[in-house]
């Protein structure tokens, strides 16, 4: 399968990733498999991969800790597998910088749709590589997949990225977390789903890291998002 994108499974259930490595095969994705964290790290860093799937109960060195390892090197998407139920792990996971995740036992066809709309939003855009979106010092090039504030880059995830390429794109309009999802995630949002908040949450604080108070997200009570200057 010359030329297929390469998928790195991180998962101690061998006959988990033996289904889950056909399955995505059989979809056009080659896939490769490590069944430990430490093993997992490597291969996430070695460039070789276009996305991490992540299981968060790994023996030894788990899953979260894999995760965070990977983040202080690299902004690779990673969607993680987590308990079914496990509301703790997701939003620990969200809040380190996974871009998404599935419950366990995942359904594979879901998987996929998940891994297509993480590629298609962390692929070049339709947008000629000159256009950019601003607002006061914050620029932001979508077909670059490039954001400053003042002239110093934004280290963001794939979906971070997303989430302010949306949120400036709609100006001031306020955006529903329900639109949030669908635009950023690729995905309805379901009851009880915190991942549009936690990844608001990150870009809060890389924002003002940068920038301070000069511009920030809004929360709009029972409404959503928006972005708001000084």
């Amino acid at each position: 399968m010359v030329g297929a994108l390469d998928i790195l499974l991180i998962d101690d259930d061998l006959e988990l990733g033996e289904m889950l490595g056909e399955y995505l095969r059989g979809e056009g994705y080659a896939t490769s498999v490590v069944t430990n964290g430490l093993d997992g790290v490597e291969a996430a860093l070695s460039g070789k991969h276009a996305v991490v799937i992540l299981d968060v109960m790994l023996p030894g060195l788990g899953g979260v800790e894999v995760l965070r390892r990977i983040r202080q090197h690299s902004q690779i998407p990673v969607i993680m597998l987590t308990a079914k139920g496990d509301q703790v792990d997701r939003v620990v996971g969200l809040e380190m910088g996974a871009d998404d995740y599935l419950p366990k036992p995942c359904y594979p066809r879901e998987l996929v749709a998940r891994l297509r709309a993480i590629l298609r939003r962390a692929a070049q855009g339709e947008q000629g590589a000159d256009q950019v979106l601003t607002r006061d010092r914050l620029r932001l090039w979508p077909a670059l997949r490039r954001a400053e504030w003042d002239g110093r880059p934004l280290d963001l995830t794939v979906s971070e990225f997303n989430l302010l390429e949306v949120l400036l794109a709609g100006g001031d309009r306020v955006l529903t977390k329900d639109q949030l999802s669908e635009r950023v995630l690729g995905r309805r949002r379901q009851p009880y789903d915190r991942s549009v908040d936690v990844h608001v949450s990150n870009l809060r604080q890389k924002l003002h890291a940068l920038a301070g108070e000069a511009i920030v997200i809004e929360t709009v009570r029972g409404v959503g998002y928006h972005l708001k200057r000084a």
